[in-house]
This record gives structure tokens, sequence and C-alpha cells, in this order.
């Protein structure tokens, strides 16, 4: 018998407590992806290890969140029982992770659907972490991201392709970053209620189905093969399944070849009905959709005149790995936006600085009576740098134009969500307190974002005088929806506008059901 499990000599047996906790501190060591496509829901553990991900947990689930989408864009209660099931099964492998270490993403059948909210709330309970709703093009920037890591690091750009089940993602990109990011309306699962319904498969509904994805990508061609790309990668099950399929056949013997493509149409287009077609190996729901995902990648492979297209394992959710792990150390890539950000709208970044500092200072001292998350610096800090930007369309209500400019760009690597909390904070930092701003926010963060808000708003005031005026050290005391300033005897006197300002903003937050108290040492 191998001693490999055998205990040193002479020391104790592990107890139970010691066992658990030694798999609590294995797992906290871990770092989970969940990303809820369209047509599956995927989660993947892994540990990172010398610069690498070491896969520790992989599952995957066909959902079809898309095919319970009605008309009118609203989901079926039965199509969200299936990915809150699906969801029950993942909660039981995350039970001690840290929120900063499971990132969970949710793709084009959210982003369309109307009763999104409800879903996601009732997702959030089982699985205990927020949900991040995420636009089309950080969708893309992501899988990119995950892709990237599966190839060499060579010079040469590469087109990735990857087609989900209600929206197919295009990235021209080399080594790491993505040069050019969209996302189009066209996915297996959308395109088999559209062309494939009844389950007849006739050369008919088969070409307009790959007219239709011409046609989308009308939009792109120009731009994208002026930037050109010396290889094609896709990603995700559709593509995956396909290379599968001509492989078992004969039809190549690695990746899809533009005649291997073409064998399969003809092959599939001579079946009468879906349920005809023998593809061995697969389960009922990917073959569903399997016809209609060809029929887009026929489509791709006609506009981009593609010769030969190689599969990667790297996807959204690896992509989502990456920057989680980004996130927790130097390579945030939503620093790099706030900065692009602040170049382009020709931000007063000293100005910035000043109210950065500021709210830095006030913050330090009140997080803990706030009960304010690590995570609450991020957002001050970008808030801070990006207050003003407003001030590059007018001065007029300039933090409502703020908003909107956060609210309404890409910016990548934030989710929807986040773009909405950063647009609430800049609408509110100043003159009206954004009540209703907040009531459109996630529970959770609703009451943390009220007081990150309440700090950047008295660091804009605090700071009116763009440095004009040297700030003394200023003592704040935070208790339940009230904020204390100390400042030292007799600085009022010899600042009176300040002090005038100061006043003005306590009547905006007393309005606001919050309190804001200025004194002055004894």
């Amino acid at each position: 018998m191998s001693d490999f499990n055998q205990q040193e000599p002479n020391q104790p047996s592990s107890s139970k407590a010691d066992l658990e906790q030694s798999v609590e501190q294995q797992e906290s060591k871990q770092i989970a992806a969940i990303d809820l496509g369209s047509n599956s829901f995927h989660m993947l553990i892994a540990q990172q290890l010398q610069g690498e991900l070491r896969t520790v947990e992989k599952r995957g689930e066909k959902v079809q969140l898309a095919a319970g989408l009605n008309e009118r864009g609203y989901l079926s209660e039965e199509a969200m029982q299936r990915g809150l099931e699906c969801l029950r099964g993942f909660a039981k492998h995350l039970r001690n992770f840290k929120p900063e270490a499971v990132t969970i993403v949710a793709t084009n059948a959210l982003r369309v659907a109307r009763n999104r909210s409800d879903f996601i709330t009732r997702a959030e309970e089982i699985l205990g972490f927020q949900i991040e709703l995420i636009a089309g093009r950080e969708e893309a920037r992501l899988i990119y991201l995950g892709v990237s890591h599966t190839q060499a690091d060579d010079e040469g750009k590469r087109l990735v392709i990857d087609i989900g089940g209600g929206s197919t993602e295009f990235i021209i990109g080399e080594r790491f970053e993505s040069k050019a990011l969209e996302s189009l309306f066209m996915g297996c699962v959308s395109y088999t209620q559209q062309f494939f319904s009844d389950g007849n498969i006739t050369d008919l509904n088969f070409h307009r189905a790959v007219a239709r994805a011409r046609r989308e990508l009308l939009d792109i061609q120009q731009a994208y093969k002026a930037i050109g790309w010396n290889e094609v990668i896709g990603s995700s099950g559709t593509i995956r399944a396909t290379e599968q399929v001509l492989i078992n056949k004969g039809w190549s013997e690695q990746g899809i070849s533009r005649e291997g493509l073409n064998k399969l149409c003809q092959w599939l287009t001579s079946h009468k009905n879906i349920a005809d077609i023998e593809l061995p190996g697969f389960k009922p729901q990917r073959q569903q959709v399997f016809i209609a995902g060809v029929a887009i990648l026929k489509g791709i492979f006609d506009t981009f005149k593609i010769k030969m297209m190689h599969y990667s394992d790297g996807a959204l959710r690896e992509g989502a790995l990456w920057d989680l792990i980004g996130r927790s150390g130097h390579e945030d890539v939503r620093q790099r936006t706030v900065n692009s950000m602040q170049q382009r709208f020709h931000v007063d970044q000293a100005q910035a600085s000043r109210v950065k500092s500021c709210a830095f200072d006030m913050l330090e001292q009140v997080e803990k009576d706030w009960k304010l998350p690590s995570t609450a610096k991020n957002w001050l800090l970008w808030a801070a740098e990006l207050h003003e930007i407003g001030l590059s369309i007018t001065h007029h209500q300039f933090q409502k134009h703020g908003a909107y400019l956060v609210r309404h760009s890409d910016m990548a690597g934030f989710t929807r969500q986040g773009q909405e909390l950063l647009s609430v904070l800049l609408k509110g930092h100043r003159r009206k307190f954004p009540l209703a701003g907040l009531d459109s926010l996630n529970p959770v963060v609703r009451q943390q974002t009220r007081y990150i808000c309440v700090l950047l708003r008295l660091a804009a005031v605090l700071n009116h005088s763009r440095g004009s005026v040297e700030l003394p050290v200023i003592e704040c005391q935070a208790k339940n929806a009230a904020i204390t300033l100390i400042f030292p005897q007799g600085w009022f006197e010899q600042h009176p506008l300040t002090h005038d300002d100061l006043i003005v903003e306590s009547n905006y937050l007393n309005a606001a059901g919050l309190e804001l108290v200025v004194a002055e040492e004894a």
C-alpha cells in the first residue's frame, strides 16, 4: 500500500475541523467564472499557478434561455426555471468563495429580456453573488481575452469569431490586445426560431438563414477587411461541434476548411427534418440548434472569404477569469478605459486628482462606520477622475452630460451595471441628489452608492476653488445617514465661501434624507 496519504511519524491525526479548514483554505485560493449564455450556462473554477490557470472544475448545461423569449421580449417562467435549476447546481460549488473571487456575466438573452431583473434577482439569491450584465462589445473583449491566452504569443493579427445562442462576436486582435470589437444580433438559438422553428429543413430556409447572416455582416465587413488578419480562430459550442462533425465525417483532420464546411452544408440540407440528422455524441439541445449555427458560420465564411478556421478552447468564461485576475493586480482594463476617457474629453486632471485625494481621505475615516466594501475605493476613484467629463459639452448642467456619456459609451472592462453606477455618481456629484438614479440600481449596492456619492459631492465642494485654497486636515465622522466634518478652529472665518458652499450642500443632502454637520474644533 502506498504511503502517500500516511501521517508523518509522531504527528497527530488531522481532525475533521482541520480537514475542513484545509479545504476552505484551498478553495479560497480558487477563482470562478460563470457565463450565463443565451444557449448554455457554463461554470469554470480554476487556480492560478505560475502565471497560468489550472482548471479545477468545469461544468456546462444547455439551458436555451433565448428560446424562452417571446415576441414582446419577455422570458417565459419555464425558461427562467431551467436557468435557475442549473444555477442551483453551480451554487453548491461556490459556497466557500469570497465575492472578489467570483465573476458572473450575463449575455445577449438577458441583455434583451425586458423582465431580466426578475431572473437576475432570483439567480443572485441562489448563487449569493452579483451578476454582471455585459454589453456586446464587452462580451467580445472578454472572449478575445480568453482565446488569446490559449494561443501562441506570436506577432500578427487574428480574427476571432464566437457564435453564441443570441449573438455572434467578432474581434480582431494581436497578442492580448483587441483592435476591433463587434457583437451582432445573430445566434444559433434565435436563428433556429426564425428559420427552423418547425424542425423542417429546405434549401430555401437554409439559404435564407445564410443570407440573413451575410446581411448582418454588411455593417462591419469593410472595416474589418481594411484592418485585415493573418489567421482565423473560432470559439464556443457551434464551432467546436462543427469541427467535430467534419473530423468524424473525414472532411477535415483539424479545423474548419471552406471545402469541409460546404460539404457539411450539403449534407445537412439533404435531410428533411432536424430530427433526421444523425449526430453521434450530440445532446438533443445541441442537435436542435446545430444547423442554424452552421448557416451563420457559412455566411461568415462567404462574407470574409475565409479558407480555414481553427478552434480555441478559450472563450467568454476563460476571459472573465483572466479579467478577474487583472482586476486584482496591475492590469485592470477599467483604469485604462477611464484614463482614455479623461484624455478624450479633455478632463482637468489636476482638479480630478484634488477631488480624488480629498475623497480618499474622507473614505479612509468613514468606511468602517458606513460598512463600505473594499471596492468602494475603485468606484470613488473612477467617479472622481471622470466627474467633469460633461464640461466637454457645456458647463450648464454638465453633471447630466457626464452621466449620459458614461452610461452610453463603450467602456471596456465595465459591465452595464457598473456604467449605470458610475453614471449615477457623476449625475449626483453636484446639485440635486440622485434619488431616482439610486432606485434604478441593484438593492445590494444602492446604500453603498449613496454613501460614495456623498463623499464625491463633499470632495467636489471642498475643491470648488480648484486649488487656490489649501485644504486643512479635516476630521470625518459617520453614523447612519449622517456625516460630520470638523475643521480647525477659525478656518471658516478665513474661508467664508467654502463655508457657504457647505451650507448649500447641507440643504441638498437634507432633502435626500441625509445629514451633513459642519463644525470647528473646540
